[in-house]
Order: structure tokens, then C-alpha cells, then sequence
């Protein structure tokens, strides 16, 4: 089992390892003691793993509950996440409970914001069953759900007890999910560092390295910004734009796809202006299109530019991009919507 401490608030582990699932009763009884536990999942993932869960956190004590919604983005919304404080509140979980969220990134993102508005804030576990969530959206605290004007405008800084990660859970994950991950931990190679990028190019991919690697990273970046006031900002490379694909998509664009174009665009935009080389913007391409994920989009610029315009990165009529170097390096560039625009233009 591979840990990686997040020092953070009163701080917390990730645990990393196959056959974890079972053992986690085990390892919630570390920081937790023996109450009632809340399983949130979708309705894919409870049927794939809610049982073995149930199983494990019986075994060590806890009295479990389930609460099961609709798979997929569609499901993260202001109807779900109070469905799910009324679930709780029904059944009468207290400050001293616990909530185990099972799943992806939306599973954890409600669940997490959930857990961070209910009572003014309870404990929760995340136990991540996509690559995604694995490397990214289950590490650093952030809790959300969407509006109608926009992803994740509805959203709290809340961390974890602990992080669960069974890298047996992404067995059952499709390619094209599979792949949605990749584009986060490749993310961490432009950005942070460039072995990141040898790591997610290989023939033969090591996925608890890389689950590894990304968590250190994150953690690192948190550690420094829990609040995205500074640094923490760089991990939005490829997001700006990505999110306006996914917005104008009306979210049948999944989000590691569509933070995959976001990186190509930006990267693309760069290579015209001169700020990198014409090799590395074709490296990042050529990684991106081995684990099958998209670079281009039909939607325009003008498309895309008003779904940037509800992005709660702006601030009044500017707007920080994430602009990659050379490989492991980026820097943080505020403009004005106009040259946004004008770079988002550039890159399509």
C-alpha cells in the first residue's frame, strides 16, 4: 500500500492499493470510530462495488445507509444535492457521522459539498472508482455541483478524512473513461512535471505510478494554495477552455475530453505566438491523440467565448489563463476577455 500525506487543514492520507476497497472499514476506523455511514454512489458504481463497501464497513462497525443517484454529469445539480441533504437529514445523521462517497468525480463533488453544507459540516470519506477522480477531483478539497449558467458555480473548499484509492475499482471502466483520467495526469506533466508526460506516453501504461505521481503533485500545489488564490491556479490548464466545450456541448462532452481540446487550443495558441516550441506543442498533441483523446472541436469561438463569459475564474473583464513553457513549466498570465479571446481564436 502506497500512502501520500496531504498537509492540509489537520491533514490527511491517500491510500493507494490494489484490494483496498475491502480494507476500508479498516482504515476508516484510523480516524473515525464506529457510526453511521452514508454511502453516496450512482447508480452504475453501487451496483459494481456498494455491496463489497457495505460488507467492509459492517465488518469494523459502522451502521450503513445508501443514497443512489442517476449516473453522470446531468445528475449534478441543485435538484440531486438536495435530494441528498434530505436523505440525510431523514435519517437523522449527526455531526459525528460520516459520509463514504463511492464513485467519480461527480459522485465525490456532491458527496464533498454535501458533506461540507449538511450541519454545517460532517466527515467524509472519498473512495474514487474512475482514473479522474483517482488522479485529480478527489484530491484538494473542492465540492461542487452545477448551475444552469455554469459548471461548478455552486462550490465549497472542503477536504477529505482520508482518500481510498483501489486502482482494481478502474477495471470496469471503458476507454474512452479511462482515458478522461489520462488527460488530467498529462495536465501534471505540462505544468509540474515532465516525467509525468513519459509516464502517460508509455506502450505500457503504470497506473499506480501515475495515480502516485498525480496525487504527490496535487498535494504539493494544495499544500502551497488550499484556496486558489495563487498557485493552485495552475492546475486549470486546459480548463478554461475545456469548460466552455463542455458547457456548449451541454455536457455530452466528458470533462477529461473536453480539458484535452482546452490543453490543445491553448497550446496551439502559444506555438503561433512564439512562447513554445513547435516540438512540444506537437508532443503534447501526439500524447494526447496515443490515449485517444480529442484535440480539436466544431464549436467557434464566439460559441465558446460566451460560455467563458459565466466562468468563475473571471474577474469583472479579465481572465487568468494557464499558459504552458516547456515540459514541466507553465505560467500564469492574466488578460483581458478581449485577448482571451484573441488566444482562444488563435488556437482553434
Amino acid at each position: 500500500m502506497i500512502t501520500v500525506d496531504v498537509n492540509v487543514g489537520k491533514g490527511y492520507n491517500i491510500y493507494i492499493g490494489k484490494g483496498l476497497l475491502e480494507s476500508t472499514g479498516e482504515l476508516a476506523l484510523e480516524v473515525i470510530k464506529p457510526c453511521t455511514a452514508a454511502i453516496i454512489s450512482d447508480d452504475k458504481v453501487d451496483a459494481l462495488y456498494a455491496d463489497r463497501l457495505t460488507v467492509s464497513l459492517e465488518g469494523a462497525g459502522f451502521k450503513v445507509i445508501k443514497y443512489v443517484f442517476p449516473n453522470g454529469e446531468a445528475s449534478k445539480n441543485s435538484a440531486t444535492f438536495v435530494s441528498i441533504l434530505e436523505f440525510l437529514a431523514k435519517n437523522k445523521l449527526g455531526r459525528t457521522d460520516v459520509i463514504f462517497a463511492l464513485g467519480g468525480g461527480v459522485v465525490g463533488d456532491m458527496a464533498g459539498f454535501a458533506a461540507a453544507c449538511y450541519l454545517r459540516g460532517i466527515r467524509f470519506v472519498q473512495i474514487p472508482t474512475t482514473l479522474l477522480a483517482a488522479v485529480d477531483s478527489s484530491v484538494g478539497g473542492k465540492t461542487g455541483i452545477d448551475l444552469e449558467a455554469g459548471k461548478n458555480l455552486a462550490d465549497a473548499f472542503y477536504q477529505p478524512e482520508i482518500v481510498i484509492c483501489d486502482p482494481m475499482l478502474l477495471d470496469t471502466l471503458d476507454k474512452a473513461v479511462f482515458a478522461d483520467g489520462l488527460a488530467e495526469a498529462i495536465k501534471y506533466g505540462a505544468i509540474y512535471d515532465a516525467h509525468m508526460l513519459d509516464l502517460t506516453s508509455a506502450d505500457l501504461l503504470d497506473v499506480e505510478a501515475i495515480i502516485k505521481r498525480s496525487a504527490e503533485i496535487k498535494a504539493a500545489v494544495v499544500e502551497k494554495d488550499e484556496k486558489e488564490s495563487g498557485i493552485r491556479q495552475i492546475l486549470n490548464f486546459g480548463h478554461t477552455f475545456g469548460h466552455a466545450v463542455e458547457k456548449c456541448s451541454n455536457y455530452t462532452i466528458s470533462h477529461g475530453s473536453a480539458v484535452a481540446i482546452g490543453m490543445a487550443i491553448i497550446s496551439r495558441a502559444c506555438e503561433k505566438l512564439g512562447r513554445i516550441e513547435v516540438s512540444y506543442r506537437e508532443r503534447i498533441e501526439d500524447i494526447l491523440k496515443k490515449n485517444s483523446l480529442p484535440t480539436r472541436t466544431g464549436f467557434d469561438a464566439d460559441a465558446l467565448f460566451e460560455a467563458m463569459l459565466s466562468d468563475k475564474k473571471r474577474r469583472n473583464d479579465n481572465i487568468t489563463l494557464v499558459l504552458p513553457k516547456i515540459p514541466g513549466e507553465c505560467e500564469l498570465l492574466s488578460l483581458t476577455l478581449e485577448k482571451a479571446k484573441e488566444l482562444l481564436e488563435l488556437g482553434l
